[in-house]
């Protein structure tokens, strides 16, 4: 209630305007709108907007032009656009809060001094000198008692801090006064509530009368919505449904202008303190409105005790403390000062909407330049060539820039020419290519390389270019297996399940991956060898994260690893040990078994499994070593399963020294060996390592990349 009469008086307009908004935001808009949570009522950054229009068309005329936003209000929210109203720069809206505060921190100190405010925030600065030599004893205490109780009270324990502070500032000053007999301004509410009157039609150019309508729809919608997002983000409840809060904001603007109140909207403050009380549901807020109301029309005589004084002290303090130094660091963080330097001073130079469009230009103007920005970065290479790197979006904008860092490269040399770009208009396209093409001619030699999409080579073939900013999509959750995919792989022969994939590996990936293979083609240089197991559910690539050229992959049934000069002998595996070791000098082995491994599981029931698979049956001699390391009282047949898994890996581990050049490499330290073990069904990699008790080993997770 302080604050809401305190708004009124900023605004110029009868006092009960700021409880019947404060009434009717809290069971209106917390009936109907779309967030459980949110609190809505006068709001301080309508005021400017608010007391201009009384000042040009009287109240009962800014009521109607209430209503009329309310109904544009409640259009947005059927058309569903709310979610338009995000894209304004917080910077932005700081920037125009922090000018709102300053304005009615200026004119309200005024009311404290002992004066009254001025129309122009210049001409209040300007008179403020004159009216502190000047000041009226009584009036400033007040003044000065409230602000030091808000204060004083932030200070204080969590417990007392229960009790809202300009509750408690407001009874302090009132108390007060009223105990020594000051003399001050009192505020007079009788018959505020109650005497109401229609609101008229506003006398003057409706072209500006619409446009303020539209102004204080747009405002408090932008502000409702702002804090609904906010909101969410500090409880767990059900989300807010943005068009849903846009259209209750609207009927309860359209209420609240009928009933001759305050426009209203979501405020941050009030939601935050009703969620921090434990607020789970929007009866909240509709019993916050109807307090309001109730203390109105049964309780309103007490509020002539308030000094008019104290609500200017506490308008003071609201309005200072909207410069937040929080938001200047986070807009500095973005190097967006400058947009909320512009916001808040058009807002205190010239007016709000005027202010809002200077710093949305600002902001925009701003968003296009680091958009359009490019950097070229040129190397000279040891053997004479130039490598350059041209990064960012190229368009029209960034042709001179592109075109001087260009011609700088001399005249004959090799150029590998590096795009790292996401866009490129025709005339990026024409400035490199005649440029190329006067180099080339004049002895020179340029390679083009594209790091991500080819907009050098589609133009250059006269392809049809793709929309700005659309590089080809990557394929949308390829590492599902073909019978979780939206195509109907169920009746797909399996030949052509392939021939899909590949045809879309050849439209989404391949371009994305085509520089890299390209470096590839060439050679390989894996820094690890990857033994693992033939399961289908094992991905290599996918469970480490790798890229192609990262893994030199061994997959056999069980992850087996034939000793050296084992019988039966196996060159398969040697072979591969042997070329990664001495061709490829990787530097990691990694062992990486499975749970429910059907090789193991073979192994514990030989007899029953592999009686008719002679090759598997002798294939699997192999694992015998890692069964004896089984203790045998493992009675439970699954906790034998999982040990045998892990054993197992341990055990090739140990097979792996048995080959020379392993032994030797990792003797001198040139040579690590890893033991890794996925766990299916939690999907979750672990490093193995044996223990002391048992010699099973046991599951830690990954080491953290150093990087």
């Amino acid at each position: 209630m302080p604050l809401s009469l305190g708004i009124a008086m900023a605004a110029g307009v009868p006092l009960g305007a700021g409880l019947i908004a404060a009434a009717v935001g809290g069971i209106v808009a917390g009936w109907l709108g779309g967030s459980p949570v949110q609190v809505s009522g006068p709001t301080a950054s309508l005021v400017l907007v608010i007391a201009g229009l009384v000042h040009a068309y009287g109240w009962r005329a800014t009521c109607l032009i209430t209503i009329l936003a309310g109904a544009v209000q409640l259009l947005l929210g059927a058309f569903k656009a709310a979610r338009a109203a995000l894209a304004v720069s917080p910077a932005v809206v700081h920037g125009m809060l922090a000018g709102v505060g300053i304005i009615i921190a200026l004119a309200q100190l005024r009311v404290v001094l002992g004066g009254s405010p001025q129309h122009s925030t210049l001409a209040n600065l300007i008179e403020l000198p004159g009216q502190i030599l000047d000041m009226h004893g009584h009036k400033v205490m007040v003044g000065v008692l409230t602000i030091t109780v808000l204060l004083v009270w932030a200070r204080l324990p969590q417990h007392v801090q229960a009790i809202p502070a300009p509750l408690v500032a407001l009874l302090v000053a009132a108390g007060t006064a009223w105990v020594f007999g000051w003399n001050v301004t009192r505020i007079d509410l009788s018959g505020a509530i109650t005497a109401w009157a229609p609101p008229e039609v506003p006398v003057g150019d409706w072209h500006h009368v619409a446009g303020a309508a539209l102004l204080i729809a747009l405002l408090a919608g932008a502000e409702s919505l702002l804090c609904c997002v906010a909101t969410d983000a500090k409880h767990t409840g059900p989300r807010a449904d943005l068009d849903r809060e846009l259209c209750g904001q609207g009927v309860a603007n359209m209420v609240s202008g009928t009933l001759g109140g305050l426009p209203v909207a979501g405020v941050i403050v009030r939601s935050t303190t009703n969620v921090q009380a434990g607020a789970r549901s929007r009866w909240s807020a509709i019993l916050h409105g109807l307090w309001v109301l109730l203390f109105a029309l049964c309780l309103g005589w007490t509020i002539k005790f308030i000094p008019m004084e104290a609500l200017a002290a506490l308008l003071v303090f609201i309005g200072i403390k909207t410069i937040s130094l929080g938001h200047v660091r986070k807009v500095h963080g973005h190097n967006e000062v400058p947009v909320y330097l512009a916001t808040m001073t058009g807002v205190i130079l010239v007016g709000l909407a005027e202010g809002v469009l200077a710093g949305l230009a600002l902001a925009a103007l701003l968003a296009l330049r680091r958009l359009t920005r490019v950097t070229v970065d040129k190397r000279a290479e040891p053997d004479g060539r130039v490598h350059t790197t041209v990064s960012g979006s190229l368009t029209f904008l960034g042709v001179p820039r592109l075109t001087q860092e260009l011609r700088t490269i001399p005249e004959g040399a090799v150029v590998d020419l590096d795009l790292n770009i996401d866009f490129m208009d025709n005339a990026a396209f024409e400035a490199i290519h005649s440029w190329r093409l006067d180099h080339e001619r004049l002895g020179g030699t340029v390679t083009i390389d594209e790091l991500h999409d080819e907009w050098y080579t589609m133009a250059a073939g006269g392809g049809r270019m793709f929309p700005a900013k659309s590089p080809p999509k990557a394929p949308g959750r390829w590492w599902l297996p073909w019978t979780h995919r939206r195509t109907d792989s169920t009746t797909t022969p399996v030949e052509c399940q392939l021939i899909q994939g590949a045809d879309e590996f050849h439209k989404r990936t391949a371009p994305l991956l085509r520089p890299i293979f390209t470096e590839l083609a060439t050679e390989q240089r894996p820094s690890h060898l990857f033994i693992t197991c033939a399961d289908s559910r094992i991905v290599p690539s996918l469970i480490t994260s790798s890229g192609p050229g990262d893994l030199f992959t061994v997959r056999n049934v069980g992850n087996l690893v034939p000793r050296a000069a084992c019988d039966p002998s196996d060159d398969s595996v040697a072979a591969a040990i042997e070329f990664a070791t001495s061709v490829l000098s990787v530097h990691t082995i990694t062992i990486c078994g499975h749970s429910g491994c059907g090789a193991m599981t073979a192994l514990l029931d030989r007899s029953a499994t592999t009686a008719e698979l002679p090759r598997l049956n002798r294939w699997l001699r192999h694992g015998d070593p890692s069964l004896t390391r089984l203790r045998a009282d493992h009675h439970d047949r699954d906790a034998a399963l999982d040990a045998l898994c892990r054993l197992n890996v341990q055990q090739q581990l140990e097979n792996l020294r048995t080959y020379r050049q392993v032994d030797d490499l990792f003797s001198a330290g040139q040579l690590k060996l890893v033991g890794l073990y996925f766990d299916i069904a939690s999907a979750r990699v672990h490093v193995l390592h044996p223990s002391p008790s048992t010699g099973v080993p046991t599951l830690l997770p990954p080491e953290p990349n150093p990087r």
